[in-house]
């Protein structure tokens, strides 16, 4: 019983990593388009504040994807 909860909440957890990853390089395309520059090419230059929004989206998936993950292990 208890392994199997155990590799069930691995599942969950797996599973959840894949999607907060597909969720933040959706956020990122959806932030790519609605802005009249492309982003990828202002990193590259080392645009310090594209950046930083860029680096806040990711962490505002990520916390948001972590509560999802979080309330599936029980």
């Amino acid at each position: 019983m208890e392994l199997t909860i155990i590799l069930l909440n691995v599942a969950y957890a797996m599973l959840g990593a894949a999607l907060a990853i597909v969720s933040m390089a959706v956020a990122f395309r959806v932030f790519n388009r609605l802005t009249p520059f492309d982003a990828h090419d202002e990193l590259a230059k080392g645009n310090v504040a594209v950046g930083i929004v860029v680096g806040s989206i990711f962490v505002a998936v990520g916390i948001a994807m972590g509560l999802v993950i979080g309330m599936g292990l029980n």
